[in-house]
């Protein structure tokens, strides 16, 4: 079975790209464009590109909703390589993380709510600094104090990278948000401590995604740098939106993506990823045989240099 989920027929460990959906819907337009634009550029440097589910919030995650977007990439043709991985089964590896960020002394209980930061104007005030950690609470599930969550402590350290589209970017946490969560109050691991281990421990080398995870970036790089993990290579997409510039998402209720028109679909993809696709009837209408022609073709640098593209309909 692994066989079929490969379209490179020679592989190299120098790229290995992922896409990594969180399981609170099924799969969107939105969805497909930036899933598309991770495994073409995968897919472009003779990499790999791995699939990972992102499903650490089990009360926003519908029963069968995993398996829906497993089965929608598979009738695109976005077939990855290896096993899926899910993240609900790496609790361990995210713990061991965060005690090693607590016994450096970098993190903190916090008993702060989120009216309490938006009060601050989102930016964290630092009012929970002074409290230590006990080793309760680095145990899951959480058994002393709970309702609070970790933050780590960040410095006053400018936080740089170069994005491959939309060039460099600079950052002092600081002072753009302050000190982040990275254990939330119901005892699970925060976001952004998560995929960092993850894409260490996947050896991911590239990360493509929508540019709404771009504020992402300099809290993965800080903790990166703190944990002495290698750093991807990152490049944000253009998300898409409405007519009214809301991006289309899982909570705007935006259409599921119809197996039935896989090849519309990825056609119309690829035209707003900036390429430029022949005729479709070249193509016979197979989402294969047009994804073998992106892969042959794909042009990073084409992909509009803009936060956001607007579709007129989905």
């Amino acid at each position: 079975m692994v066989n079929d989920h490969l379209i490179t027929t020679q592989k190299t460990k120098q790229y290995i790209g992922r896409f990594a959906p969180s399981p609170s819907g099924p799969l969107h337009f939105g969805s497909l464009v930036a899933a598309l634009a991770s495994y073409l550029d995968a897919k472009a440097n003779n990499g790999q590109w791995l699939l990972r589910i992102e499903d650490l919030d089990p009360p926003r995650e519908p029963v069968g909703a995993a398996d829906n977007i497993i089965h929608q990439l598979e009738s695109l043709g976005l077939l990855w390589d290896g096993e899926v991985l899910f993240q609900s089964k790496r609790i361990e590896a995210y713990y061991s993380a965060l005690t090693e960020l607590a016994t450096e002394g970098l993190c903190f209980r916090c008993f702060c709510s989120r009216q309490d930061v938006r009060a601050t104007k989102n930016k964290y005030n630092g009012k929970c600094r002074a409290n230590g950690l006990s080793a309760r609470d680095l145990q899951y599930p959480i058994n002393e104090y709970p309702g609070t969550s970790i933050r780590i402590r960040t410095d006053s350290k400018t936080v740089s990278f170069e994005d491959t589209i939309l060039g460099s970017f600079r950052s002092q946490l600081s002072e753009s948000g302050g000190d982040f969560v990275i254990r939330r109050k119901d005892g699970m691991v925060a976001y952004q401590l998560a995929v960092v281990i993850d894409d260490a421990w996947q050896g991911v080398t590239n990360v493509v995604r929508g540019v709404d995870l771009l504020s992402s970036t300099p809290k993965q790089r800080y903790l990166q740098t703190v944990l002495g993990l290698a750093q991807p290579t990152y490049t944000h997409t253009p998300v898409v939106t409405d007519t009214n510039g809301t991006k289309l998402s899982k909570q705007t209720f935006a259409c599921a993506i119809d197996p039935a028109e896989a090849f519309p679909l990825l056609f119309r993809a690829l035209t707003m990823l900036g390429q430029s696709p022949p005729k479709q009837r070249v193509f016979s209408r197979s989402p294969r045989s047009l994804l073998r022609w992106a892969i042959d073709h794909w042009e990073l640098q084409s992909v509009p240099k803009l936060a956001k593209i607007a579709v007129d309909s989905t």
